[in-house]
């Protein structure tokens, strides 16, 4: 009865460490859950208010489809003074989170059989949403040596006359990489001469630490042609429950994203967004502070990973999160299909620690922890990760 496309969809690694965690603190048993990548902080008092003071004045009947007028043109200022570029309202549309935005991106784009370009580690729902809008998704393996970013050379070699879309997270989900100009540039320049349309999922990008971060339709006006930018409120403004994204782009796509998405949801939340404008708006010294604790917090956790026994990682310059390589440690779960799945489930069983497998983003060899919780969670669950370790390789 089932059609065939959700048949082929691979179940969520996340879920089912959720019910994994929620059935060890249902015996009673106290988990550090380090897979969570949702922010520890509340929404900024700016959005609570603007959403407070929306319901009070009945602001809750139909709006426009793309979105409320003052919202979107918050977020042309946004782009403009942040990112240093230019849209006009007309070419944003707001939607119910980031995964709506780019789903609404994909279903505009592809057709039947076009292939997407995903960089692994990649943010483990990517090529379940390609699946889902009939699309093929191609992964591109990128290695640590190289920060995880993508290469022209690599990308040269995975592209085929089918593809259509090459998929860019700037700062990434798992890994924490953070692209400069430089490194942007040449692959803008490959995917503007091979008529390739960019999905840039930027919705970490205010979380970025020891470098300027650019937006890839900044880099020129060819750039903001061939770009659909996604954003959104969850990561940068603590908004998840919320769920409020946006997509900008050229008048062509934006067009038809709106039109889709009439037809689909027709708007989100009208106080989803009051509270999207109000934080936007005002809520900017809230979100600084916000960096300012996540970039402490990455800086204490150093020191304790370099003690780490035969592990590696790469040093995250944005999101929250660690990107833990503990390959040298395999030759220990030969009979498991998946490394990363039965390291993760041990470390859960037997030391209450809870982390989301490599393989969850395109990589076995790896584990994934968020630091937006307290640190001392985090301090304690590295120290249980390097008990495991010992144990392992005795």
């Amino acid at each position: 009865m089932l059609s065939k496309k959700i048949k082929s969809i691979t179940p969520s690694f996340t879920i089912s460490i959720s019910a994994k965690v929620a059935a060890l603190k249902s015996e009673g048993k106290e988990i550090i859950d380090l897979s969570i990548g949702e922010p520890d902080f509340m929404t900024p008092d700016a959005g609570k208010f603007a959403a407070k003071d929306a319901i009070d004045r009945n602001k809750t009947k139909y709006d426009m489809v793309p979105g409320l007028v003052p919202l979107r043109e918050e977020i042309v200022k946004k782009l403009s003074l942040e990112n240093q570029v230019n849209y006009q309202p007309s070419e944003i549309v707001v939607s119910s989170g980031a995964k709506n935005a780019i789903t609404n991106a994909l279903i505009a784009t592809l057709d039947p059989s076009d292939e997407v370009i995903i960089p692994a580690p990649y943010w483990t729902s990517y090529p379940e949403m390609v699946k889902l809008c009939h699309g093929v998704p191609k992964i591109v393996q990128t290695s640590e040596e190289n920060d995880f970013k993508l290469t022209v050379k690599q990308l040269d070699k995975a592209v085929t006359d089918k593809t259509k879309i090459v998929l860019i997270n700037n700062p990434s989900n798992p890994t924490g990489a953070v692209y400069t100009r430089s490194e942007l540039e040449p692959l803008v320049d490959y995917c503007s001469k091979h008529n390739l349309l960019i999905l840039a999922d930027e919705i970490y990008e205010r979380i970025c630490y020891d470098q300027p971060f650019v937006s890839i339709p900044s880099i020129s006006q060819r750039a903001k042609e061939i770009t659909i930018l996604v954003n959104g409120f969850s990561k940068s403004a603590a908004m998840t429950g919320w769920r409020l994204g946006y997509t900008a782009s050229n008048s062509e796509i934006s067009k038809a994203i709106s039109t889709l998405q009439g037809h689909l949801v027709s708007h989100p939340s009208t106080i989803a967004q009051w509270a999207g404008y109000g934080a936007l708006k005002d809520g900017k010294e809230e979100m600084s502070q916000m960096v300012s604790i996540y970039k402490s917090r990455r800086d204490q956790l150093i020191p304790i990973l370099n003690n780490l026994n035969n592990v590696s990682y790469v040093t995250p310059q944005g999101a929250f999160y660690l990107f833990i390589n503990i390959s040298a440690y395999k030759q220990y779960y030969t009979d498991s299909s998946s490394f990363s799945v039965a390291f993760s489930n041990q470390l859960l069983e037997e030391q209450q620690v809870a982390v989301v497998p490599g393989i969850a983003f395109g990589n076995d060899d790896y584990i994934r922890i968020s630091y937006a919780t307290k640190i001392e969670y985090v301090i304690e669950g590295l120290n249980r990760i390097q008990k495991l370790l010992a144990t392992i390789s005795k």
